[in-house]
């Protein structure tokens, strides 16, 4: 297994450029199992995971073309995928693919809404939590689907087509609004999906089914409307930029100090992350560029989060903020509210010699002067890129073992850091 080998004390500056969002990428390419015509997808992130879903969906038949850079395209640019999914040849989703990444699972909407039925293996996934798939299952039976488990898989049948219905998530859930969408699509009339999650991801893949011919308004607030058609076309959409990627990068300048553009960036994605960090003192200015963030001389400010689904604190920065917080000058509090489980990222931290004390859900940081490089092991995605931030800023070197898990959601981190000054690299096995 390759590992990342960072000297810390380095300040950042430069430009980072920002790629398009993963959690956005992998829906709108399950999306493509809507139509029977070409789905062309632009600003695509380079990721293990975008990998893992193309061999998932060529398990179903699913013809994916790769259109890479172009002369004169800039060395981060997003690659294009064509999407054909004239033929669907098998709608099993078997469990040694599925295992491997949650989102696979939701397959089960367009399969289901297109060709009458779907066999699906119960998700694996992240090491965080439970996050068990009932919501998605509760949305496909109230729009009339038929479902039942068996050894391990999820067999839905709807052989007289989906019919429109209301839907009411009895908490706020990014994946079974995703499967709801999908799958209202293509019902026979009008679905109201109530509590549904407001997140931008569920906003662009809304928009690109607004552009192959769909009826949904509604979409970035809590309640969205969705008028079935009886078939979707072919449309080219460009995958919004990655609002997780946004706050990381913005994080570790906050940590090290320095200047950097992220080139890209959109604040409007992440409002509450920005205002979070202005409060920890890092000074944040928005251009038609992207977001430039700026930390020099002055010291890092404790602050106190909860996570909670969009427009507030996302989970999905909970790691980065706290690896910032354990240099800030007094005591920070974090609370997660989002999953259970999220915190295997404290015992790292502390081998770099933060000081995190854990009650139930929340995490209290008593911020440290300086930290130590030492050997740490990621366990999941965003606890392992909080760990590079926390290196970056610490005193020597730190050893990052386990970065498979930072592949699947970071594209070319390693370059882009060193690009603007930080002491990184991989080393194979």
């Amino acid at each position: 297994m390759d590992r990342i080998r960072i000297v810390g004390g380095n300040p950042l500056n430069g430009t980072i450029p920002i790629s398009g969002a993963k959690n956005a990428a992998l829906p709108l390419m399950i999306a493509g199992l809507l139509t029977d015509e070409k789905l062309v997808l632009e600003n695509v992130p380079r990721l293990a995971d975008v990998s893992q879903l193309q061999r998932i969906l060529g398990n179903h038949g699913i013809d994916i073309t790769v259109n890479g850079k172009r002369r004169g395209d800039d060395a981060y640019a997003g690659q294009t995928l064509e999407i054909d999914a004239r033929v669907i040849v098998d709608t099993t989703a078997p469990y040694e693919l599925v295992s491997k990444m949650r989102a696979s699972f939701w397959v089960i909407a367009p399969l289901l809404a297109r060709m009458g039925e779907a066999k699906v293996s119960l998700p694996g996934g992240c090491a965080i939590g439970t996050r068990p798939v009932d919501f998605h299952l509760d949305a496909l039976r109230a729009l009339g689907a038929e479902i039942e488990i068996d050894a391990g898989y999820v067999l839905a049948r709807a052989p007289k087509g989906l019919k429109g219905a209301r839907i009411v998530f009895p908490k706020v859930s990014v994946g079974a609004t995703h499967t709801a969408l999908m799958a209202a699509s293509l019902a026979d009339g009008e679905t109201i999906i109530e509590n549904a999650a407001r997140e931008p991801e569920i906003v662009d893949v809304a928009d690109c089914i607004n552009a192959m011919g769909g009826r949904v308004e509604g979409q970035g607030t809590s309640t969205i409307r969705v008028v079935g058609v009886p078939r979707l076309k072919g449309a080219r959409h460009s995958v919004l930029p990655d609002r997780i990627e946004t706050g990381t990068y913005a994080m570790a300048v906050a940590m090290t100090g320095g200047d950097v553009l992220l080139s890209g960036a959109r604040a409007d994605l992440l409002e509450s992350a920005l205002d979070t960090l202005r409060e920890a003192g890092a000074e944040i200015t928005v251009s038609n560029e992207g977001l430039r963030v700026k930390r020099n001389g002055a010291g890092i400010s404790p602050v106190t989060v909860t996570t909670e689904p969009f427009p507030g604190f996302p989970t999905d920065l909970q790691a980065q903020l706290m690896a910032l917080t354990t240099r800030a000058r007094g005591t920070s509090r974090i609370t997660e509210t989002i999953f259970e489980n999220r915190f295997m990222h404290v015992q790292e931290l502390a081998r770099l010699g933060a000081r995190i004390h854990l009650d139930g859900e929340t995490a209290t940081i008593e911020g440290v002067e300086r930290l130590k490089g030492a050997p740490v092991m990621a366990t999941d995605l965003r606890a392992s890129v909080s760990l590079v931030i926390g290196a970056l800023a610490a005193e020597g070197e730190s050893m990052i073992h386990r970065v498979y898990h930072l592949d699947r959601g970071f594209e070319r981190l390693e370059e882009k850091l060193s690009a603007c000054g930080a002491e990184i690299e991989r080393l194979a096995g």
